[in-house]
């Protein structure tokens, strides 16, 4: 492919979990001319045809347009999952950047929008049969992280309607894992003194088993797959994300030789929602209420339309995290940095 016809990618949140899989995706492909990743701290990285930004989407001086100027795709990954005590905050990163990132890709010209959406942005749902994208996304209206990917959903019916030459793929993953982000994500939802060597099955004898605990895992280099597929593809509109089959106390008392323990799901919740008050915990009771509703997704279009298929079983994907979690794993990114504690 000559270097007039390649293509060029700019990817925002290129630092984190899903973005460096992205990234480095994008630069091993052939067909792709350069990536330029965008962050709030560029990394000490070095991935073929790939240069870095410094850039804050929370901020209305942030020349979007610019970086994006001759891009043949903007995949927008960039979210801010804390504080969760301040909702306010995360709304100005994730929707009004967002937002900021969806008119400059308009603004520049840039035929192709993938947006990172979620499995967090669906209704209420069902835990015994799968649904497929018309599933109605108003997200679990009481968690910020559920509001705000909803949120954006509706933001992009209006983009689609006002640019209907741009090809807008909205990714809707389920829960993404990989070794390198163990440290990243027990900090964001375990806390950051969580000991990560405590995710071990001898440590574990029970396992609480709490009604509608019951959700969908994806490997993050599988998810990023998908979206080097869509940069590349003519298909346009949601894809569901997720790996075979769903993941719940069973599986996990299997993977952990733990036993399961009944434990009702107001209990679980007091508990909590005492130690986010006391700012013991990250992840909010809020998030907790959503988790337990979250329908099951139905992939067949991201395999039929995309050609995507994941190539990691869900147990796998969590073996290989808490393999992570155990050794304080990470990558030379500030998101992801290792830290084992414990």
């Amino acid at each position: 492919m000559s270097s007039e016809s390649a293509l060029r990618v700019v990817v925002t949140g290129a630092t984190g979990n899903v973005g460096t899989s992205v990234v480095r995706l994008l630069s091993e492909d052939p067909e792709v001319g350069s990536v330029l990743g965008l962050a709030r701290r560029t990394p000490d990285l070095s991935p073929a045809k790939t240069d870095w930004a410094s850039v804050d989407l929370a901020s209305e001086q942030a020349d979007l347009a610019r970086l994006f100027a001759g891009a043949s795709a903007v995949v927008h990954l960039a979210w801010a999952f804390q504080p969760t005590h301040d909702p306010a905050t995360t709304w100005r990163t994730n929707v009004l950047g967002s937002i900021r990132v969806f008119e400059a890709a308009a603004a520049a010209k840039v035929p192709t929008l993938v947006h990172a959406s979620s499995v967090g942005a669906y209704s209420p749902g069902p835990k015994d049969y799968a649904v497929d994208e018309s599933w109605p996304t108003h997200g679990w209206p009481d968690a910020a992280y559920c509001r705000e990917k909803a949120y954006l959903e509706r933001a992009l019916d209006s983009f689609d309607r006002a640019h209907p030459r741009v090809r807008v793929v909205r990714m809707r993953p389920a829960f993404l894992f990989k070794r390198e982000s163990a440290s990243e994500q027990r900090r964001i939802f375990g806390g950051r003194f969580l000991p990560g060597p405590s995710a071990r099955p001898e440590l574990l004898p029970l396992l609480p088993d709490i009604p509608g605990l019951r959700v969908q895992a994806l490997h993050t280099d599988d998810a990023a797959a998908a979206y080097r597929l869509a940069v590349k593809s003519d298909v346009r509109g949601a894809l569901n994300l997720a790996a075979n089959s769903p993941v719940d106390v069973k599986l996990l008392g299997e993977m952990l030789g733990a036993r399961p323990v009944r434990l009702p799901r107001a209990a679980a919740r007091s508990a909590i929602a005492a130690a986010w008050g006391l700012r013991l915990l990250p992840a909010s009771p809020h998030l907790f209420d959503a988790v337990l509703r979250l329908p099951l997704m139905d992939c067949t279009r991201a395999r039929t339309e995309l050609g995507w298929r994941p190539e990691r079983t869900a147990p796998q994907v969590l073996e290989e995290f808490l393999r992570g979690l155990q050794q304080g794993a990470g990558a030379p990114t500030e998101p992801l940095r290792g830290r084992k504690v414990g």
